[in-house]
């Protein structure tokens, strides 16, 4: 199989995938390295492929979705409220696509996540106490966003509202200098 092959059938695989598939997986799939799945990723990029690189492995970015509701979240905490927030936006069904801090000197910093359900949030505690990582809001004093997507905008505004009661959601009235209230983008945008 030539490299050229090769790729059209990752990107195949990404697209019909309903799940993210690590490049372990994919090096194994086709006996070839880690890094060269790495530099095929890259490559498919660099031609426009929308393949996204996330904890959970690659996955390929999805069409136009109406029926989606996007909408950004500011909230402050520290590390230990991590858990309590992801979970209080899963179990309101509610995908945590990234988390955002503004940088003083690097601007936006965007982290994806890819976090919609108790087991993910469960492996992403896992793993930041096994690696012992900062999170990217150490670098603002726990503040940033999270840009969350539903099915229904219900569902976000019990999230919203479950943040709120656990005392972790900015709004306006706060004092974080420069953080944004809630701000609901439209259906699929």
């Amino acid at each position: 199989m030539t490299g050229k092959e090769r790729r059209e059938q990752i990107l195949r695989l990404l697209h019909d995938a309903r799940t993210p598939i690590t490049g372990a997986e994919l090096a194994s799939r086709f006996g070839v390295s880690r890094q060269v799945v790495v530099q095929d990723i890259a490559l498919l990029r660099a031609k426009g492929a929308g393949i996204l690189a996330t904890p959970q492995g690659y996955t390929a970015v999805a069409g136009h979705e109406p029926d989606v509701h996007r909408s950004v979240i500011a909230v402050r905490h520290d590390r230990a409220g991590t858990a309590d927030e992801l979970m209080a936006l899963v179990d309101r069904g509610l995908r945590v696509v990234d988390t955002i801090v503004e940088h003083p000197l690097y601007g936006e910093q965007r982290g994806l996540l890819m976090i919609e359900t108790r087991d993910d949030v469960a492996e992403f505690m896992r793993r930041m106490e096994e690696t012992k990582a900062p999170l990217l809001s150490s670098l603002t004093d726990g503040v940033h966003l999270h840009t969350v997507e539903a099915r229904r905008p219900e569902a976000i505004q019990r999230a919203i509202d479950e943040l709120r009661r656990l005392g972790i959601l900015l709004t306006e009235g706060d004092d974080a200098a420069g953080a944004a209230g809630p701000s609901t983008v439209s259906p699929g945008h």
